[in-house]
């Protein structure tokens, strides 16, 4: 069914906000990755200007008029869709105004550059003149938001990365694994214990030699260099667009295991951005990715599930070996699950394994509800989150670097995504379990380095929905069912307690 005039006249908006969206992702990617420190305040203003005219295009007196409009057409199911996410991103954006938008893209820039340097340093209090405005703003839009939505002023925020997501609904869910992780991990442990310890692997792993692998390993996976890159920041991301997805990850020539992991993450990401629906459909909300549940299951599912799997690891020991020019029992797939699949408590999220790594989410979670709610103050952070790591692993970072600095996100503008990293790795499982019962070749296939069978039905289950599904709705059409905390807890027993 062809666009209405009404439909017609919303695609070609939202496809010039798109595509100026497109810019911004570029602008951003290279701000991290490229962009020499003197450039911050000028690369400030153009992204600031960018969104602002993104949200005029957005907001446009006509804009509304149209949307009650297309409503009474008849439209296909797709493009109704569309049009309801149309009328998302609309609320989203009528809710705050212009001024408030520029002000809140600056104050993002400004405090991310400052944490580059207060986070080597484990300065918190060096970022704290430009966290405290960068807050007030990020509570000034999301007050907006909630009135515009109906909702809670966290539930606003995380609307914007998980539509429809509702703190209600994780409080349940990370209170079941709150009860669950501290004896299960405590069990892991003392399985890992009884196993015979694993042999180091001896460096050091020079950084060109860690590129290198990562990128033959992208290959693998699926990942197209005529539609991608990969360079190194100081914390690993993918950005970019469909057509020219980003990625980034950091080397310890020390120990290469974290980047090699990091970069399977990320590819994860951009194996789905480019797997999105196609044109016409590409510049459209509903040819985006469903949400960062959705996006995070991607990564995790990449790193977490197959990539840590034996078979993976008894295709992937050859590859090691001749990227390190090195022999013996330490690079036999038995010695290298050992380190692929240790657990430890740490004090790095983006490091840890995946029995404690839900940890890091529940901490970060309840603390950004918190700060958000004005039911805790920044001063009190460190300490807040220095609590949180005893009272949920037992450890506590030695300073800020460890601790509230080690991740980007709020200092970054973020807040509200955190939840969507645990709800990720449980979907991770789930579409994993769902792929290997409907493919069983998968994991044999993964044996051989034949990445294949698994894309295509990601391909297929996933990626080229888009977001014509709620995520309830992508998933239980995936895996016969909506989220179920059963399979990620069966996965675990079965990788850790066995």
């Amino acid at each position: 069914m062809s666009a209405t005039p009404a439909t017609g006249r919303l695609e070609a908006i939202f496809d010039k906000a798109a595509t100026l969206g497109e810019a911004l992702a570029v602008l951003s990617w290279d701000m991290s990755a490229m962009m020499p420190e003197g450039g911050a305040q000028a690369r400030a203003e153009q992204m600031a200007l960018i969104k602002t005219i993104i949200h005029q295009t957005v907001t446009a007196p006509e804009v509304q008029d149209l949307l009650g409009a297309a409503g009474s057409e008849a439209l296909d199911p797709w493009r109704a869709a569309n049009l309801h996410e149309m009328h998302r991103d609309w609320v989203h954006a009528a809710a705050v105004p212009a001024e408030l938008v520029e002000a809140l893209s600056k104050a993002e820039s400004t405090c991310e550059m400052v944490w580059r340097d207060a986070r080597p340093a484990a300065d918190f209090q060096r970022v704290l003149p430009t966290l405290k405005p960068l807050l007030a703003l990020v509570r000034e839009a999301g007050q907006a938001k909630s009135e515009a939505l109906g909702v809670g002023i966290y539930d606003a925020l995380l609307d914007q990365y998980e539509p429809d997501g509702r703190s209600a609904d994780i409080d349940l869910v990370f209170a079941d694994l709150e009860t669950f992780l501290p004896d299960f991990i405590e069990r892991a442990l003392s399985v890992q214990a009884a196993r015979p310890a694993a042999l180091a692997l001896p460096g050091p792993f020079p950084t060109a030699a860690q590129k290198a692998l990562g990128k033959t390993i992208m290959e693998v996976l699926g990942f197209d260099f005529g539609h991608g890159r990969l360079d190194e920041s100081l914390h690993p991301f993918c950005g970019g667009i469909p057509a020219d997805v980003r990625l980034t990850t950091r080397y310890d020539e020390a120990q290469f295991t974290k980047s090699l992991m990091g970069v399977i993450h990320e590819t994860g990401h951009a194996l789905y951005e480019m797997g999105l629906p196609a044109a016409p459909w590409r510049r459209q909300p509903i040819g985006r990715a469903r949400g960062m549940q959705m996006h995070e299951s991607q990564s995790l599912l990449m790193e977490m599930q197959a990539c840590r799997s034996r078979e993976f690891l008894t295709f992937a020991a050859p590859l090691l070996r001749e990227a390190f020019q090195t022999e013996g029992p330490a690079w036999e797939p038995d010695n290298l699950a050992r380190h692929f699949t240790r657990v430890e408590r740490g004090f790095i999220r983006v490091d840890a394994d995946e029995a404690t790594y839900p940890a890091h989410v529940i901490i970060r979670y309840g603390l950004e509800k918190a700060l958000i709610e004005g039911r805790m103050e920044l001063d009190d952070l460190p300490e807040a989150w220095d609590a949180g790591y005893r009272r949920l692993l037992g450890i506590t970072p030695p300073d800020d670097r460890l601790g509230c600095l080690q991740d980007i996100h709020w200092f970054g503008g973020a807040w509200g995504y955190f939840p969507t990293y645990t709800l990720g790795a449980m979907t991770a499982a789930q579409l994993f379990d769902a792929a290997k019962k409907a493919v069983p070749g998968i994991p044999a296939a993964i044996q051989r380095g034949d990445f294949a069978p698994l894309l295509l039905w990601l391909r297929e289950h996933v990626h080229g929905k888009g977001s014509s599904l709620s995520t309830r709705g992508l998933l239980t059409q995936a895996t016969g069912r909506p989220l179920d905390a059963s399979v990620f807890k069966a996965h675990l027993a079965a990788r850790y307690l066995v």
